[in-house]
């Protein structure tokens, strides 16, 4: 028997890799720990190690995903059910099985390093992931994002799905069955998202909810989920260390409750601050993280985190057990509250609205943020509205109608209180009014779960039908009522009405899908 964690060399044809078409390799090594794994990528020179420990490594031309370049297999079993468009792209079965031969011949003469892991805290749900790479960094990093199997569970581990991860091969991210290939980017984030996109196809035929969200638990027990996209405050907001965390990116909603895909987190880092975000800047200096395109001062080699040269997408992936406050089960009851993020840069959005079931699901299938100059390449100077559906269209292969009909039922079958927080802008659009303050947003949304804001009177704002709270605690009461905050209340009134026409424009293509209450809920009439 084989110790869990050990390196083949020469043929790997006994061990599990030839029925992915992998031969000849120079050596595999599988299920390496976090020490060995750091030599190899010192030794191969993937990277550099920070002061306090952390591997530092750069991605390349590619520091995001790339899902313009996802194509999903076009074969008759799952046809029907995926969301053809342009993200899920179809490629036919015949060129996935060119790539594959062809990175299957890459492979030939190279070290790869081998991860079985989980995705899926629930033993019910969870799916048994082979990552196999040729980049030890990245091996480490899949160590981090995913649950490690006990070392009992590693000897007759049978993967059910299987990634092949060769970031110098060119560029193709492709998804056929139980198989995925990714190749030509260093992005590692495309590797964890893939197991996402894998879990959102399946789960819903299970009559699981898989969620692009983070979760918490407070000390009475109450569960709480956070959806929003890339730099909307996920993360930030849900390692609260007042609350246990459950997870910061992706989780299911089964019948029994909620529970986390995976056994690590993936931060982003820019600006990052040691006080208003402690326990994840803590994890930056830490032996064991992962830093994407952080810079380090070439001397002491501190990371510098206020640097974007590189990237705004700066980033660290750790072990969940690096949070102090961390509930390791993975597992949470049915949520109480649900909670919708926008980084809103038009500055139109209050910090925090109370939502029917009905707003929720508008909001849900709008899944609206901003982005603003700076963070992306391509933008100008003004903010762009953008609309990914379930906070999430890169990794939903189905339809959004079916994610979004299965949230509506949850939310009204176990009385959860949803609510929309914006962490964008206030008192005017990016570039005239300033970010919202985390002190706030924490306070409005700790007020939140812990059910004080619930029974506080609430005005109606005009151009969304938005319930805001008149007062919170410690918040001003100027800073609630997102027209209250900017001094031209005449531009206010311009901005908000031409975002409630992009909110319109986009939603016209779910209309046909959704009941007369959830299309009315959007757009207020006064508007």
């Amino acid at each position: 028997m084989q110790d869990a964690a050990h390196t083949v060399t020469g043929t790997a044809s006994s061990h599990g890799l030839d029925q992915h078409g992998l031969r000849n390799l120079a050596a595999a090594h599988w299920n390496l720990s976090v020490p060995v794994l750091y030599e190899h990528a010192v030794r191969r020179h993937e990277g550099l190690v920070a002061a306090g420990g952390a591997f530092v490594a750069r991605t390349g031309a590619f520091t995001g995903r790339t899902p313009r370049d996802k194509y999903i297999v076009e074969e008759a079993s799952s046809k029907a059910d995926i969301w053809w468009g342009d993200i899920n792209k179809p490629v036919s079965e015949e060129r996935f099985e060119s790539m594959y031969r062809r990175l299957a011949a890459y492979f030939q003469r190279r070290e790869v390093f081998v991860q079985d892991l989980y995705g899926g805290a629930d033993p019910d749900y969870r799916l048994k992931v082979r990552v196999v790479t040729d980049s030890a960094w990245h091996s480490l990093f899949c160590r981090n994002m995913f649950i490690r199997p006990s070392v009992d569970a590693l000897h007759d581990f049978t993967p059910d799905f299987t990634i092949l991860h060769a970031p110098h091969f060119f560029a193709l991210h492709e998804l056929d069955g139980r198989l995925v290939l990714i190749g030509g980017s260093e992005y590692a984030g495309e590797i964890k998202k893939s197991v996402f996109g894998y879990l959102n196809f399946l789960l819903p035929a299970r009559d699981v909810l898989p969620m692009h969200c983070s979760a918490n638990v407070g000390p009475k027990g109450d569960s709480a989920i956070f959806f929003g996209l890339s730099g909307t405050g996920k993360t930030t907001l849900s390692a609260d260390g007042s609350r246990t965390l459950i997870g910061d990116d992706e989780h299911g909603w089964s019948h029994k409750g909620l529970f986390n895909f995976e056994g690590g987190c993936y931060a982003k880092v820019i600006n990052l601050s040691p006080e208003a975000e402690p326990e994840i800047y803590a994890t930056v200096h830490r032996f064991g993280t992962v830093l994407e395109n952080v810079i380090l001062d070439p001397a002491t080699r501190v990371p510098d985190l206020a640097n974007g040269s590189l990237t705004e997408n700066t980033r660290a992936c750790y072990p969940l057990d690096f949070i102090p406050s961390v509930n390791l089960s993975g597992m949470a009851p049915h949520p109480e509250n649900v909670i919708m993020l926008t980084a809103d840069a038009f500055g139109v959005l209050p910090p925090i609205a109370r939502l029917t079931p009905d707003q929720a699901m508008y909001h849900f299938l709008s899944g609206y943020t901003a982005r603003v100059a700076g963070t992306e390449k391509g933008l100008g100077n003004a903010p762009q509205a953008t609309f990914s559906t379930c906070f999430g269209a890169p990794f939903m292969p189905r339809h959004p109608t079916v994610y979004a009909k299965m949230l509506g039922e949850r939310i009204r079958q176990h009385r959860a209180q949803c609510w929309l927080v914006n962490t964008g802008w206030s008192g005017g659009a990016y570039g005239v009014g300033q970010r919202m303050k985390i002190q706030h947003t924490r306070t409005l949304v700790r007020a939140a779960l812990a059910g004080t804001l619930k029974n506080v009177p609430v005005k109606q704002e005009s151009y969304f039908g938005l319930y805001v709270p008149e007062s919170c605690g410690e918040v001003p009461a100027e800073v609630l009522n997102a027209r209250d905050t900017w001094s031209d209340k005449g531009a206010y009134d311009d901005t908000a009405r031409e975002l409630t026409k992009r909110f319109e424009a986009n939603f016209k293509k779910f209309e046909a899908y959704v009941g007369n209450e959830v299309k009315a809920a959007g757009i207020h009439a006064a508007a």
